[in-house]
């Protein structure tokens, strides 16, 4: 019979892979591919995200300052930041990792979304490519460039660990969910808010707003409906939105109209504020929302998602179920404003 292992003289010679040593250097060369990326990543994002001061008001007037970061997104120097980091400012300082600092001026905020447009005074650096995060999947390699607890242009690497997160947003009693968020596990501190979250080839796929804690972060998303605020606040410095002056809750539909309508839930109203749009059109606490210009409501958002400025001042009709009955009535929204 056959020898089954070799002998000697079939011994493998000494330059021959060895799986001990071939997985280190299989781990070494994937430790080194990880810090190339984020090495580029700070190499090219870090000179175009800012440190922000913005000054605070105090009892004896304006002159506490806040820190956050903002980044440069366009050529003529306009960056993108937070809407909670510039707060009710009109201007404060930008310091650029190279040492440069810059006057700036607020062209717009909008706290219902949490992002704010500037305009730099001086010289910026050429901007940062603005992704897409409807792009993003749980897993991948984010970075994330910003200035916590004012230690300008650090940089902190992980990955997104989960998609479609949503964050309230408050503006005086208004209350607004911002959907999509994206969720990190990338460190991020207090000073943070208003930087980059990129991706391994440097785009910018959200703004960082929040540390939710237990080494989680949320950035909101760079897409469709973040581009059409920013686009507004350039042109217009302000978000229009209407208002119905309700609050609801998601409830089932009683079954026998589930089964009829092929609609698992309606949008419950908890709150009905005296002298608002709803109030006006004779909605009622109890009452059951179940569409909105024949669009069904099953939660905040979907009536949210209505909301927009051309819905300001136009009749939109709503049926409700009151009791047994169902209750068509038209509401005219007015618009949203900051003390509303």
């Amino acid at each position: 019979m056959a020898d089954t292992l070799p002998g000697p003289e079939h011994a493998p010679d000494d330059d021959t892979f060895d799986p001990v040593d071939g997985a280190a250097d299989t781990a070494a060369d994937a430790l080194d591919a990880y810090s190339r990326i984020v090495t580029t990543v700070s190499a090219t994002v870090t000179p175009r995200v800012a440190a922000l001061q913005v000054p605070r008001r105090g009892r004896g007037g304006w002159f506490s300052t806040a820190l956050g970061s903002a980044v440069v997104f366009t050529e003529d120097g306009f960056l993108l930041t937070n809407a909670h980091v510039v707060g009710h400012a009109d201007a404060g300082t930008l310091a650029f990792a190279d040492g440069t600092t810059s006057p700036f001026h607020t062209i717009g905020a909008d706290p219902l979304s949490d992002l704010a447009v500037l305009r730099a005074d001086g010289p910026t650096p050429t901007p940062v490519r603005l992704g897409e995060a409807t792009a993003l999947r749980v897993g991948q390699l984010v970075v994330a460039v910003g200035n916590p607890l004012g230690l300008a242009g650090t940089v902190t690497a992980g990955v997104v660990s989960a998609l479609g997160r949503s964050l309230p947003a408050h503006s005086g009693s208004a209350v607004r969910v911002i959907d999509n968020v994206i969720q990190t596990d990338a460190a991020l501190n207090p000073g943070n808010s208003g930087g980059a979250l990129t991706t391994a080839s440097g785009e910018v796929v959200g703004i960082t707003t929040a540390v939710a804690g237990n080494g989680l972060g949320l950035a909101v998303p760079i897409d469709a409906t973040s581009r059409q605020i920013i686009a507004t606040l350039l042109t217009d410095g302000r978000i229009r939105r209407a208002y119905l002056g309700l609050a609801g809750l998601p409830a089932p539909l009683p079954p026998a109209l589930r089964e009829r309508t092929g609609q698992p839930t309606g949008l419950r109203i908890v709150e009905v504020v005296p002298g608002a749009p709803a109030d006006r059109a004779g909605l009622h606490e109890g009452d059951l929302l179940l569409t909105a210009a024949g669009e069904p409501m099953s939660s905040a958002r979907s009536l949210q998602h209505l909301m927009l400025a051309d819905a300001i001042g136009r009749p939109l009709s709503l049926t409700v179920l009151r009791g047994q009955a169902l209750v068509d009535v038209i509401a005219v929204p007015a618009e949203l404003r900051s003390d509303d």
